[in-house]
This record gives structure tokens, sequence and C-alpha cells, in this order.
């Protein structure tokens, strides 16, 4: 982990343990615990208060785990492997329940739009699946309702994130392509591809939902304008390809 407020190029924390390759990690809300998942089958809890920096709950699967998702009520994690198994695992009651969208088809992400209504899973075979989520509230799991089976891609399909506002769904592929999908109908609305054709690995909305910034395997990274499928910058720098990128703007109130 590093400090980004300090000019100290080097890592603050090491968290040990993990015996393979992490393929996903993010945040409780409010910066109490990080989550974790990994090539060595499990998902992990990091406790971000104690000054050991210990793991403090494993989540054991029978695969590789491609994917972790944190549910907004920040009370069920949602980790998604290569065996094509969805796992919803509840941090308060230690239950979990299982969801196979595709046999064999590796699930290569997931994601549950910010306000807990729909949730979305992408697989190797170009495939994206969306649910629509009921319950979660309090001690009441969450109950997810098959939506949609949309033929997202020609080939694999990397990443999806939905829109801060919840009204679009970006999936990005290796078919050289990131497509935008509304979530009124899940009818696509965009299709953004550049010229250097190359996979896109990740994509990030802006705050107001306007704009997605794209991470391709040419080294560089895009800004395009969701509403004309035009390219209004690009950042370069990299030598290889760029597979994950997030981004912030919004204005942060301070009382």
């Amino acid at each position: 982990m590093y400090d980004l407020v300090s000019n100290n190029p080097n890592p603050i924390i090491n968290y040990e343990g993990v015996s393979k390759n992490i393929t996903g990690l993010g945040f409780q809300e409010e910066g109490k615990w990080m989550y974790t998942g990994g090539e060595d089958c499990s998902a992990r809890i990091w406790d971000l208060r104690s000054s050991s920096f210990q793991c403090q709950r494993i989540f054991q699967v029978s695969a590789p785990v491609n994917c972790v998702c944190l549910h907004p009520n920040q009370a069920e994690l949602i980790v998604g492997d290569q065996s094509g198994v969805i796992h919803l695992w509840d941090l308060r009651s230690d239950h979990n329940e299982q969801l196979i969208p595709e046999a064999e088809a590796s699930v290569q992400d997931v994601a549950i739009d910010q306000d807990g209504t729909y949730m979305a899973a992408v697989n190797n075979k170009g495939h994206c699946y969306i649910w629509t989520l009921t319950g979660g509230v309090g001690d009441e799991p969450t109950r997810l309702n098959p939506r949609h089976k949309l033929s997202a891609h020609k080939r694999y399909v990397l990443r999806c994130k939905f829109s801060p506002d919840s009204t679009l769904l970006v999936t990005t592929s290796a078919d050289q392509t990131a497509r935008v999908w509304k979530t009124t109908d899940f009818s696509e609305v965009q299709v953004l591809q550049h010229e250097a054709k190359r996979w896109v690995w990740d994509a990030a909305f802006s705050a107001d939902s306007q704009y997605i910034f794209t991470a391709s395997s040419d080294g560089v990274a895009r800004l395009w304008n969701v509403s004309t499928g035009a390219v209004e910058r690009e950042y370069q720098g990299h030598q290889k390809a760029v597979t994950a990128l997030a981004f912030r703007d919004e204005v942060l109130s301070i009382s």
C-alpha cells in the first residue's frame, strides 16, 4: 500500500500471506477494511485498523478468483472465478450462495451499480449477464433476479462497469472495442473503437457519467465522449499494455 499524500515512492505497508497473483481489490467505504481476490482460489478481508495488517477472514473457493466486487450495502462480497461460478459471500452471517450463469465459461468481471439495483457479470465467451437485485437491507440477503443475457462481444469480455448515475453499463473486450449499454432496456448506445485496434482492458466513468476512460494494449489511455463516441484526449507514456485504471473527479464536501 502506498501513501499518495507523501513523496515517498516506496510502499508503506506490505500485505503478506498470498501465494499467487492478486486479481482484484477494493476498500470498504469507511476505510475500515480492504478486500482482495486472487489466483490462490480465495477472497480475503484485511483489517486496516489493525497495526499488524494481517488477513482477518478468508473465503476459499475451488478455482482461481478473477474478480471481486463489494455490494453497496458493504455487507456482501461478490466473487467470480475461472470455473464459471459467482459466489455471494454474506459477511454478516458468513453464509454463501453460488450462481453459475453459463457452464464452463470463466467469469471475468462482476459489477453492481451504486444504487444496488443491477448486477452485471461478463465471461470469456463474450456474454454479459444482468440481474436485478432485491433485498440486501439490514440482515436480509440480496436476491438476484435474472433480467438479460447480452451477446456483448465477439471475444473475451474483460471488464464491466456501471455509470455513477446507474443509467449506463460499459463492457470492454479482446475484440478491440468498448461498448456502452442503456440500463433501461440494455440496448447498445455506443461502440468505442480506436483505429489502433488493440484489446481494451479496462474502463472508468467520469462522475457525471458523460465520459469514459479506457485502457488499451497499445499503452494508451483514452477519454471518450459517451454521447458522440469521439476520443477527446489521449494519455501516453506507458511502454506496454495498460491493463487497469481508476478515476475520481467528484467534489468532496468538507464539513
